[in-house]
């Protein structure tokens, strides 16, 4: 049963209106600061959550490694990537960091050293994602060192992700089994981060990323192993490369292994395969390059798609789930 909102006592005074642009950014879970005892998500969250009518479908189009960026978003736990600033690092700030999340979910991080942290899996008032970061990313490389960069709306216009990184720059994510990358002297963490670290590190799903595709990371549960790729295909050429597999009896990855469905994520597609509880990352290197192979085939084929095909599409269409 739904927990029942409290209501205010009799005869109190309701408490005073406060305006969307007094109310700071907070997560969509925590307490709205306006007072009102509902999360942020039900309260003045709501109000920016439609405080920009069109949603960037793609707000990593244009970046290198466009695929891992969303991996890194929506499925990746514990990972971190070296950022290229386009016009290079500035004055005190010997490196900038893409990380998965930070401690207490602060969207960015300015260390001691002067070294920047910036967090992808937060929540962003707008419908920019790449123009939330990018605002942020700006005001962590003035913040004073040592210190977390609050949430904040981006101002319209803004610069965007695009803007600030540098496009001939490669993308190389670091995938590691915990969070300890959060603080380089566990030691003398606070106990804030400390707590944080602990629970972090508790519900992080075992990942790795694999290094002969791109952008495909296995993943370990309880029952049952997993592979999720994010592929940059035209969603609508996917599905039918994919059918024509999936009708051909190779969309497997080998024995005991099964194409599922597939994810919708920032305007990309993520098939993703149950494996067996004892495949392990390596094991999948090969499957997944011949599978590359077959699909790169599949996508060539301009043919129209065969009873079967249209089947096995439909089939995969409804297995589809939007995470964005």
């Amino acid at each position: 049963m739904a927990k029942k909102r409290p209501q205010p006592a009799r005869g109190t005074k309701p408490q005073a209106q406060v305006t969307d642009g007094e109310v700071p950014v907070v997560g969509a879970r925590e307490p709205c600061p306006c007072g009102s005892g509902r999360r942020y998500k039900a309260c003045h969250g709501r109000a920016a959550a439609h405080a920009v009518t069109e949603l960037v479908q793609r707000p990593f189009e244009g970046l290198a490694g466009e695929s891992d960026w969303v991996a890194l978003r929506e499925l990746v736990p514990a990972a971190t990537a070296p950022l290229t600033l386009k016009d290079g690092l500035p004055d005190g700030v010997p490196s900038v960091t893409l990380a998965t999340v930070l401690p207490m979910a602060w969207p960015a991080l300015r260390r001691d050293d002067g070294s920047v942290l910036l967090g992808l899996q937060n929540d962003t008032p707008s419908g920019d994602l790449s123009r939330d970061l990018a605002d942020t990313l700006r005001r962590a490389l003035t913040a004073e060192p040592g210190t977390p960069v609050a949430a904040e709306r981006a101002p319209a216009g803004g610069p965007r992700l695009q803007d600030l990184l540098a496009a001939d720059a490669s993308f190389e994510p670091e995938v590691h089994s915990g969070f300890e990358f959060w603080v380089p002297d566990a030691e003398n963490a606070t106990p804030e981060v400390s707590a944080s670290l602990e629970r972090a590190n508790a519900a992080a799903i075992p990942t790795v990323r694999l290094s002969g595709v791109d952008a495909a990371y296995w993943c370990e549960t309880p029952e049952k192993n997993h592979l999720r790729w994010v592929m940059p295909h035209a969603e609508d050429q996917l599905l039918d490369a994919l059918a024509r597999l999936h009708a051909a009896g190779t969309s497997s990855l080998g024995e005991g292994t099964r194409l599922v469905g597939s994810f919708r994520a920032h305007g990309l597609m993520v098939p993703v395969w149950d494996l067996p509880s004892e495949t392990k990352a390596q094991d999948i290197e090969k499957p997944a390059a011949e599978f590359a192979e077959r699909l790169a085939g599949a996508l060539a084929s301009d043919a129209p798609l065969t009873p079967e095909e249209r089947r096995a599409r439909g089939g995969l269409t409804n297995r589809q789930v939007t995470l964005s």
